[in-house]
């Protein structure tokens, strides 16, 4: 109930942002402007926006159903942008590409308000993946359904190195597809699109706690990773270069 209901939102700081939230169809955005950059007409922005964005998508894959349901990498050919930076970055992670596509609306989304209104910061969050173009630093925690651990633990995430995905997966929370039993993966790449897949593909080697030590090997190898925690029931591992935080 609480992701359906997406309850953690209610945990976003009000005095740094003003918050609101654009839905259509499957996509359900919560957006940050910082309060200096709010102008009257973003939200309505956004909304048009997100429905151009999906209207263009769904129309491709409705034509391709076959890219909608591969698990291993694919290529787009001549389809919209979207589609093809999402097979790109599947060919990092080794998974399908639409393990990218919320990372995806939530960066196109960003980058979108970012230049219409000249943002000094924006934060897209897409279902637990999270697009934050920002210039002072944040704390960002991780929810991890049912785990003691929820929303307890997170990352000093650091300005300088923004823009930055912060995108989770779970095998325990949420519709999204996972062939494993982790509570979350969180991933913070520089991409978004890169997060929201690598999230996707080490959630799913995690089937019990004891599988968190070797994934978290594999994040290291992943020079393109900046941090990562994983986390299965009351076990969690960090690694990367942004510090642990206790909520």
């Amino acid at each position: 109930m609480e992701y359906i209901h997406r309850t953690y939102r209610q945990h976003f700081r009000q005095d740094r942002w003003k918050y609101f939230v654009t839905r259509y169809k499957e996509t359900d955005l919560c957006i940050g402007v910082d309060k200096d950059s709010w102008q009257a007409g973003i939200p309505l922005f956004a909304d048009r926006f997100v429905r151009e964005l999906r209207g263009e998508m769904d129309g491709w894959i409705s034509r391709r159903p076959d890219y909608a349901q591969a698990l291993v990498p694919c290529e787009a050919g001549e389809a919209p942008e979207i589609f093809r930076e999402m097979s790109t970055v599947a060919h990092r992670s080794g998974i399908g590409p639409m393990s990218a596509v919320a990372g995806a609306v939530a960066q196109k989304t960003g980058e979108a308000l970012r230049r219409e209104f000249g943002l000094r910061e924006v934060l897209v969050e897409n279902g637990g993946d999270i697009y934050a173009d920002i210039c002072r630093d944040m704390d960002i925690s991780v929810f991890a359904g049912t785990s003691p651990l929820s929303e307890k633990v997170g990352l000093h995430i650091e300005a300088a190195e923004a823009p930055l995905g912060i995108c989770t997966s779970s095998g325990t929370v949420g519709p999204s597809l996972s062939f494993g039993k982790a509570d979350a993966v969180m991933i913070v790449c520089r991409d978004a699109l890169l997060a929201d897949t690598y999230a996707t593909a080490f959630a799913n080697r995690i089937q019990t706690a004891d599988d968190i030590p070797a994934c978290l090997e594999a994040i290291r190898q992943q020079e393109d990773i900046l941090a990562a925690i994983a986390i299965k029931d009351d076990q969690m591992g960090i690694c990367g270069q942004f510090e642990l935080r206790l909520f």
